[in-house]
């Protein structure tokens, strides 16, 4: 399907219903091989990292990211999409710290490696709606941390993803999932046909010049 449609990257997420992260070593030779037959590079690695609840173990999955780093290495991959971990509803300010201290380790363990981490902003974690996604990246102030633009989980949380996320995020972000919802009743649509006004935000990252990925979740 990439071949008919001329795409020559994919987000690498889940292979044979397994999560990118639990692929033994040969099955990602496997993958690699056939990948670069095809001459399809891997845009991002899609990892589950921060999706996790704030009060979960936290070594095994900072374990997690270093096996990410592994494999963005082995595909050539520049990013690896990471989030900042679910917290109870309403509380998030009581568990800001912890939150940040946790993002801080995953970029020290990035350290040296030619990859840079891409929070995506996904409802029910710290960095759910936009005044949260900028204190990430305020408080962190990293080159190696950078921003997944997701219209649909703005408009899952009530948010105008134009409007109001963009003109708050928009120096940090250096990949977009190109999704759509509908704030009515919170459910993904084609791009273009809900509320996440896709058309705006495409039109103002080309006028700024933007050249990073457009990556298409498959949430429908």
């Amino acid at each position: 399907v990439l071949d008919q449609l001329g795409i020559r990257y994919l987000e690498l997420r889940g292979v044979w219903g397994k999560n990118v992260l639990a692929l033994s070593d040969d099955e990602v030779a496997t993958i690699k091989a056939e990948l670069d037959r095809r001459g399809i590079g891997v845009s991002a690695i899609g990892s589950p990292i921060g999706k996790i609840r704030i009060d979960d173990p936290f070594a095994p999955h900072l374990a997690d990211l270093r096996r990410a780093i592994d494999l963005a290495e082995r595909f050539d991959s520049p990013y690896i999409r990471i989030f900042s971990f679910f917290v109870p509803e309403g509380e998030a300010a009581a568990y800001r710290d912890e939150v940040m201290r946790r993002m801080q380790a995953l970029l020290e363990a990035a350290q040296g490696h030619p990859v840079t981490l891409l929070h995506e902003n996904e409802r029910h974690i710290y960095g759910d709606i936009p005044e949260r996604c900028r204190d990430i990246h305020e408080t962190l102030a990293s080159p190696q941390l950078r921003m997944t633009f997701d219209p649909a989980n703005f408009v899952m949380c009530g948010v105008h993803p134009f409007t109001e996320a963009y003109p708050l995020v928009e120096e940090y972000i250096e990949y977009v999932h190109v999704k759509d919802g509908l704030l009515s009743d919170r459910r993904v649509v084609p791009a273009g046909e809900g509320d996440g006004e896709v058309r705006e935000l495409l039109a103002a990252l080309q006028q700024r010049g933007y050249n990073g990925y457009l990556s298409l979740e498959p949430h429908l």
